[in-house]
């Protein structure tokens, strides 16, 4: 992919699963705040312009990292749910950029992600028309259960993958995309889903595993290790 891309952060999130005193991007992960490690993996990757990062309004943690003057990061106001700090985000976007370039929009809290898992996604995806997310194949049995947490059925997992981040998709069909949606109360849960509600059919790109997203307070444990993994060269 010869041009360069745009990620977007959407940080406004609480993270209330959590149960800490403050957001989970802004916990600590190996001496260091989770979005430090999601942002550094971001604006190292040599084919991303910038990252425009989505806040919630007077967020006392942001101002406080102290990040490297040098890192190429826009800041803008995020919004009541995870679409609507993304559309902030690439509305801002839209005032740095005349082109319509790929976007890649990743969660705040996946600071494992791997180059090589984003170079998978710029190179698979360069020629695409619509554009596609990382994920995994699901590889545990999936169940099925009712309102009593009884079983009802085996569900069949071929096909299935779990969803992740970086998703990747031009700049003017997501922001249209979201739009769409939000006009038609559509509620979405990723990017991938407001570009499935306007007919169109993303890619699925398999990424790792531990590209995890920090949700349960044992996931920082797990995250560390896969840091250190990485960095060791273990990981494969």
């Amino acid at each position: 992919m010869k041009n360069k891309v745009w990620a977007v952060v959407p940080a406004a999130g609480i993270g209330s699963r959590m149960q800490a005193d403050r957001p989970k991007q802004y916990l600590l992960l190996n001496n260091q705040t989770v979005i430090f490690h999601t942002l550094n993996r971001l604006v190292s990757h040599p084919q991303i312009e910038g990252v425009v990062i989505a806040l919630s309004a007077n967020d006392p943690y942001w101002p406080s990292l102290n990040l490297p003057s040098a890192w190429p990061i826009h800041t803008t106001m995020g919004g009541a749910e995870r679409a609507d700090s993304v559309k902030n985000a690439l509305q801002f976007l839209l005032t740095l950029t005349e082109d319509d370039p790929w976007v890649l929009v990743h969660d705040a809290a996946r600071p494992c992600i791997r180059h090589s898992d984003i170079d998978s996604i710029l190179q698979q995806l360069s020629n695409d028309s619509v554009g596609g997310i990382l994920g995994v194949p699901l590889s545990e049995t999936v169940k099925r259960v009712n309102a009593d947490n009884s079983i009802e059925a085996t569900v069949d997992r071929s096909g299935l993958w779990r969803a992740s981040t970086p998703q990747m998709f031009r700049l003017n069909a997501l922001y249209q995309a979201l739009n769409q949606a939000k006009l038609a109360n559509i509620n979405v849960t990723d990017e991938a889903s407001a570009m499935e509600f306007m007919g169109l059919n993303p890619k699925m790109i398999a990424g790792h595993a531990d590209n995890i997203k920090i949700t349960l307070p044992q996931d920082l444990a797990l995250a560390a290790l896969f840091l250190q993994q990485q960095e060791n060269g273990e990981a494969t």
